[in-house]
């Protein structure tokens, strides 16, 4: 079977303004680079319009109302401090959601066997009632809350090797025994979370702080955790939080993983799941802002998805 790409062209209407590092170029150089390459084995698909008690599940309807109230007739408006929005927003936010769910539903249904969406804006800095860190709508935790709510999984595993800790995952799961959520990441740094304290009431949150400067090798040997705590869960579907900022050449942050780090990732964390998992994997696109590197370390990143058997 192949490999889903679930993506949409409203990523394009988001609007974030002159100079800011989530940037329209980002899901551009990613998608361009899928065409060109023209693999044979990706199937393309666009977001269904999904019903919004799936969003109510994983934010509160007066943040979403205040979300949807927020969008501007023309110009910016700032959610917080670095969380901007424009006109065409509301389509991208809704298209971002929309492609998790539609991705899930590709693998339940076996249209292909696992999937990667090429989304913005992010998604996994937004809590339950609070638009954060470029993230408005947090759209791996929509995606595991569809898996429970709609087909009736009890066990999802996420992991998030996004450079920045995902705080809103991590937020919005932290009593919840059926989600566990995995983070590797730079600390101390931006959001301020992510500290080994941090294990969520049913011991289902696993943080990996990682120090700047921090290379592959001591990355994968960091790593080892992440499969420990896995295959003691036995998840039965995966989603991946996948920033590519951890990338040495990205400007955010001071990780020094290289583009091939990212498929040596994937494939360890697919070969570990395979046994409890059964190929259900989905990842969706969070941060990555140097766009050369975001565009060979997704492309790895989506090579070891369709290897993966």
């Amino acid at each position: 079977m192949k490999t889903g790409l679930i993506t949409s062209n409203t990523y394009q209407n988001h609007n974030t303004g002159n100079g800011h590092p989530e940037k329209i170029d980002r899901v551009t150089a990613v998608i361009d680079n899928f065409k060109k390459l023209d693999n044979k084995n990706i199937i393309w698909k666009k977001p269904t319009k999904f019903d919004l008690s799936f969003l109510i599940n994983t934010h509160s309807a007066n943040y979403i109302n205040q979300v949807n109230n927020s969008f501007p007739k023309n110009g910016f408006v700032f959610l917080d401090g670095d969380t901007v929005i424009s006109p065409g927003s509301k389509d991208a936010t809704k298209d971002a959601v929309g492609s998790i769910i539609s991705a899930i539903d590709g693998v339940q249904n076996k249209e292909f066997k696992n999937a990667f969406c090429a989304v913005r804006p992010p998604g996994h800095h937004a809590e339950k009632e609070r638009a954060m860190g470029f993230c408005i709508y947090n759209n791996v935790a929509v995606g595991a809350n569809y898996l429970i709510e709609k087909y009736k999984y009890n066990k999802i595993a996420i992991i998030d090797f996004d450079v920045h800790h995902g705080n809103g995952t991590q937020d919005i799961f932290y009593e919840n025994k059926k989600v566990l959520y995995i983070s590797t990441h730079q600390y101390p740094y931006y959001p301020g979370s992510g500290s080994e304290k941090e294990k969520g009431k049913f011991n289902n949150i696993l943080n990996i702080p990682l120090e700047a400067g921090t290379t592959s090798e001591e990355y994968f040997n960091a790593y080892e955790n992440v499969l420990i705590k896995l295959k003691e869960f036995k998840p039965e579907f995966l989603l991946f939080s996948a920033g590519f900022d951890a990338h040495i050449d990205d400007p955010l942050a001071q990780l020094k993983l290289s583009s091939e780090d990212f498929y040596k990732i994937t494939k360890r964390t697919l070969e570990v799941s395979k046994s409890f998992c059964n190929g259900n994997i989905v990842s969706i696109l969070e941060g990555g802002y140097d766009l050369k590197a975001l565009q060979d370390s997704t492309q790895r990143h989506v090579d070891a998805l369709i290897e993966f058997n």
